[in-house]
């Protein structure tokens, strides 16, 4: 059985598997969390669209944020916009 996306690409975005671990979990939460704010149902688990957002390159870790040990999960987007 094959996964995809490939996990080695996935950490290649992100820079390494405990940060690829931390980022998608707390944009899982945070997408779980404004799902249920909301009340609508979700098509699709909040890890696979967290992880479908880190392989497309919508989710990133800043650099500055990477020396400092703490990772964003929220959508690239919406970073610069900041």
């Amino acid at each position: 059985m094959m996964l995809y996306p490939p996990v080695a690409d996935l950490v290649d975005k992100v820079g390494s598997r405990y940060q690829l671990v931390n980022v998608v979990a707390q944009r899982a939460r945070h997408t779980a969390a404004e799902g249920e704010a909301e009340g609508e149902p979700q098509d699709e688990e909040p890890v696979a669209h967290a992880i479908d957002e880190v392989y497309a390159g919508k989710l990133t870790v800043n650099s500055e944020e990477k020396s400092a040990g703490a990772q964003s999960a929220e959508p690239a987007a919406e970073e610069t916009a900041d």
